[in-house]
C-alpha cells in the first residue's frame, strides 16, 4: 500500500540541524521505517547525489506537495520546480508526543524548494480525490500518515491563504482577498489588475477639460440668485439667511439720509465723508457771517483760535508718524516744523498751532514779519509761544536750509490781498517751494488766481470753501459751532463728525 505513494513530491523537515529536504518519493519501506527521495532539494539548493533516504526518527514534519495521478506512480520523471497553479495543495503530516499523527491541510509552499510566484486565478475550489486503496494503509510510520490524510473525501484548495511559516524566502508574498455575496474577489486584483497595455499613453489634457468649465456664466447665476434673495455670500448656493458684520445693525432702521447738510445758495462744489455724508461747500461770504453769529452768541476769536490750533495740532502730529515718531524712544529724532505766518487772524491760527506742537515735544520754527503795530490776537498768541521752547525768527536767512519734516502756511488772507506783494512774502514762498518739505494750509482763501504755494493738505473750519485742486486733500475740524448758529445763517446743519473733531473730505 506504501507504493501508492510513490512518484508524490514532498518536503520533509529535519530540524535545524539537518534542515529540510524536498524531493519525489522513490521508495518506502515499511520494515525498516525509511524513505527515499530522488533527485533531492536540500534548503532550496539541488543535491550533488541522486537520491537521499532518511529514517523516521530523524523526520519533524513530512510535507506532501503533490499526489500523483492513477497511473503515474511509476513514471517519476525527473523533479522539478513545480509550479504551483490552482491545484497546488499541500499535506502537513506530523507526529505528536502520544505517537500519533496528525494530518494538516496547508498551503502549497516551501519555505526551501525554489517556487515560482503563483498566477492569480478566480477558481473558488476544486476537489482531490483520494484513492480506496490509500484508506486501508499499513499502521506504518508512512502509512498511519497516509491513512490519517486519506478519512479526509475532499480538500478545498484555497490559493490565496497560504501560510507564511512555509513560504520560500525568495517568493513573493500572495494578497488576501475576502469573499463577499457569495463570490471571491481580490482587492489587489480590481486595484492593479488591469492590463498594461490598457493604459494610456498620452498626458491629460488640463487646458481642455478646463474650458469647458465657463466661469462667466457661473459666477453670472451666483449673482442673479444674491440679488433675488438678498444674500451677500459668495460660493455654494444655499437658502440660509444672510450674516450680518459686527458693525451692521440686525434691527431694521429708518433709511440712511446722507445729505443732511443744506445751505441757503447755490453749491458750487459738494464733498462727501468715509461714511458718505455730503458736505456743501460755502462762500466766503457765508463762512465769515457764521464765524461773526457764533462771535456774538459767546464763541469768541481766543476759543475760536485755541480750538483751531487744538485741531490743527492734532492733524499735524497725526501727519508726522503719531506714536510711532512720538515716543520716548526716539528722541534723538525730535520732527521739525517750520509756521510760516501773516500779520493776520490766519497767522494768529498758526501761531496756536505751533504752541501746541511745541508742548508736544516738537521743534518749532516760526516766522513772522515784523510789524510796527500787531494784532491784539497775535500779540497774545505770542506772549503764550514765548513760553514754549519753540523759536521765532523774523528774517528768512534764519530759517533752515535742511529740508524740515513739514511746512504750516499761514500767510494768506483774503482781506490783506495786498500782502502778496511784499518782498517778505514772495521771499517766504521761494523758500517753501526750495524745502521740498510737504505742506499743510490751515484755512486757505479761495483764490482767482493761482496760489503761491501748493499745499499737499488743507484744513478747513467749520464747513469747507469751494477749494480748487491747488489745496490738495481737504479736511474739516469742528471748531465748535452751535447748530442753532448754523439754522441762524439759513443753512440746515447735522455734524458730520461722528467721534473725531477732524475728519476727511473727498471730492464728489
Amino acid at each position: 500500500m506504501a507504493m501508492d505513494w510513490l512518484g508524490s513530491i514532498v518536503s520533509i523537515n529535519c530540524g535545524d540541524s539537518l534542515g529540510v529536504y524536498q524531493g519525489r518519493v522513490s521508495a518506502v519501506d515499511q520494515v525498516s521505517q525509511t524513505i527515499s527521495l530522488t533527485r533531492p532539494f536540500h534548503n532550496g539548493v539541488k543535491c550533488l547525489v541522486p537520491e537521499v533516504t532518511f529514517r523516521a526518527g530523524d523526520i519533524t514534519e513530512l510535507k506532501i506537495l503533490e499526489i500523483p495521478g492513477p497511473g503515474d506512480n511509476q513514471n517519476f520523471g525527473d523533479f522539478h520546480q513545480t509550479e504551483l497553479g490552482p491545484s497546488g495543495v499541500s499535506y502537513q503530516v506530523g507526529i505528536s508526543q502520544n505517537g500519533t499523527s496528525k494530518v494538516a491541510k496547508k498551503p502549497a509552499s516551501s519555505s526551501s524548494a525554489p517556487q515560482n510566484i503563483p498566477k492569480r486565478t478566480d477558481v473558488k475550489s476544486q476537489d482531490v480525490a483520494i484513492s480506496p486503496q490509500q484508506q486501508q494503509c499499513s499502521k506504518s510510520y508512512v502509512d498511519r500518515h497516509m491513512d490519517s490524510l486519506s478519512q479526509s473525501k475532499s480538500f478545498r484548495r484555497r490559493h490565496n491563504s497560504w501560510s507564511s511559516s512555509s513560504r520560500h524566502p525568495n517568493q513573493a508574498t500572495p494578497k488576501k482577498s475576502g469573499l463577499k455575496n457569495g463570490q471571491m474577489k481580490n482587492k489587489d486584483d480590481e486595484c492593479f489588475g488591469d492590463d498594461i497595455e490598457e493604459i494610456p499613453d498620452t498626458d491629460f489634457d488640463f487646458e481642455g477639460n478646463l474650458a469647458l468649465f465657463d466661469k462667466a456664466a457661473v459666477f453670472e447665476e451666483i449673482d442673479t440668485y444674491e440679488r433675488r434673495s438678498g444674500t451677500r455670500s459668495r460660493g455654494i448656493l444655499n437658502e440660509r439667511p444672510a450674516r450680518y458684520r459686527h458693525d451692521e445693525n440686525i434691527l431694521e432702521s429708518e433709511p440712511i439720509v446722507y445729505r443732511r447738510i443744506t445751505v441757503p445758495h447755490n453749491v458750487s462744489k459738494e464733498f462727501c465723508t468715509d461714511s458718505g455724508l455730503v458736505v456743501p461747500s460755502v462762500s466766503y461770504e457765508l463762512h465769515k457771517k457764521l464765524l461773526s453769529v457764533a462771535e456774538k452768541h459767546g464763541l469768541t476769536l481766543e476759543r475760536r483760535l485755541e480750538m483751531t490750533g487744538v485741531c490743527a495740532s492734532q492733524m499735524t502730529l497725526t501727519l508726522l508718524g503719531g506714536p510711532n515718531r512720538l515716543n520716548p524712544k526716539n528722541v534723538h529724532q525730535r520732527p521739525t516744523v517750520a509756521l510760516l505766518c501773516g500779520p493776520h487772524v490766519k497767522g494768529a491760527q498758526g501761531i496756536s498751532c505751533g504752541r501746541h506742537l511745541a508742548n508736544h515735544d516738537v521743534q518749532v520754527i516760526l516766522f513772522l514779519p515784523n510789524f510796527v503795530k500787531m494784532l491784539e490776537s497775535i500779540t497774545n498768541e505770542l506772549s503764550l509761544f514765548s513760553k514754549t521752547q519753540g523759536q521765532q525768527v523774523s528774517s528768512l536767512r534764519d530759517l533752515p536750509t535742511s529740508p524740515v519734516d513739514l511746512v504750516i502756511n499761514c500767510l494768506d488772507c483774503p482781506e490783506n490781498a495786498f500782502l502778496r506783494d511784499q518782498p517778505w512774502y514772495k521771499a517766504a514762498v521761494a523758500w517753501a517751494n526750495q524745502n521740498r518739505a510737504p505742506v499743510l494750509s490751515i484755512d486757505p482763501p479761495v483764490h482767482e488766481v493761482e496760489q503761491g504755494i501748493d499745499a499737499k493738505w488743507s484744513l478747513a473750519l467749520g464747513l469747507p470753501l469751494p477749494l480748487g485742486e491747488h489745496a490738495g486733500r481737504v479736511y474739516l475740524c469742528d471748531i465748535g459751532i452751535p447748530q442753532q448758529v448754523f439754522q441762524e445763517v439759513g443753512i440746515n446743519y447735522h455734524s458730520p463728525f461722528g467721534c473725531k473733531f477732524v475728519i476727511p473730505l473727498h471730492s464728489a
